[in-house]
């Protein structure tokens, strides 16, 4: 579930020995909040997240596990990875990304694919106040059955308080994408969509947390229905490694 959360601190530390890895588990109860049009079940999403900063930047990445699929099993692989580069003191830095998935249809022997997107920009890291900042824009390729050429920019924020007893993080991301993906092969022009999960942690020790995200979207959640606004609020633990 955890999206990015990494990538405005990644930016701002030293280059050096200092990574990050965390394992979160989400109870995500989006059917009780809006029904069958959501999600037929509410049911534990699994977040395994990595940042590593090295002398030519940084790498992140993280890997969802929905265990929405009969019988609880795991039903949707999400996962994105992403590169920053260093260009001496120049500063932005150039951005490469990928993302993609697979899914199984519950109640049924379905599969699909999440189609896959590949990204190229330019991210810029700041500093307000407490808060570790970060944003990039970049080209998007969705790969759809006919490709969508679009954009997108992000925003991401990190911050310690309270003698580091509480985190707060998140993203939010603006981009679009082709109508006729989702509206069929008649629709044209582009549609927005928005997506943003704030996160905030109690660190009941260096390593174990607990708290809670919310994914805010539009035109997200079911891309294939009417434009609908969603907040969907996880109870959440989190293992720092």
């Amino acid at each position: 579930m955890a999206r990015k959360i990494f990538l405005s601190l990644a930016l701002l530390i030293l280059v050096g020995s200092t990574q990050a890895q965390n394992l979160q588990l989400h109870f995500d109860p989006r059917h009780s909040l809006y029904g069958n049009d959501v999600a037929p079940i509410n049911y534990l999403t699994a977040t395994f997240e990595m940042f590593k900063p090295d002398q030519w930047g940084s790498t992140f990445m993280f890997v969802d596990f929905d265990f929405n699929f009969n019988k609880r099993n795991m039903g949707l692989v999400y996962g994105e990875i992403a590169r920053e580069f260093k260009l001496g003191d120049f500063p932005l830095m150039p951005h490469l990304e990928y993302n993609g998935g697979l899914g199984l249809v519950r109640g049924t022997n379905f599969s699909f694919s999440i189609p896959s997107s590949y990204l190229a920009g330019f991210g810029y890291p700041f500093q307000l106040g407490n808060f570790f900042m970060g944003t990039y824009l970049a080209y998007k390729l969705n790969a759809f059955p006919e490709n969508s050429h679009d954009v997108q920019w992000t925003l991401t924020w990190n911050a310690s308080l309270a003698n580091n007893k509480l985190s707060l993080g998140g993203f939010m991301d603006l981009w679009t994408e082709d109508k006729s993906f989702s509206e069929g092969p008649t629709a044209t022009g582009k549609k927005l969509i928005f997506l943003s999960e704030p996160q905030i942690w109690y660190n009941v020790t260096p390593h174990f947390a607990v708290g809670s995200e919310v994914e805010l979207s539009y035109n997200f959640v079911n891309k294939f229905s009417e434009s609908k606004f969603y907040a969907i609020p996880t109870i959440a633990t989190k293992w720092n490694f």
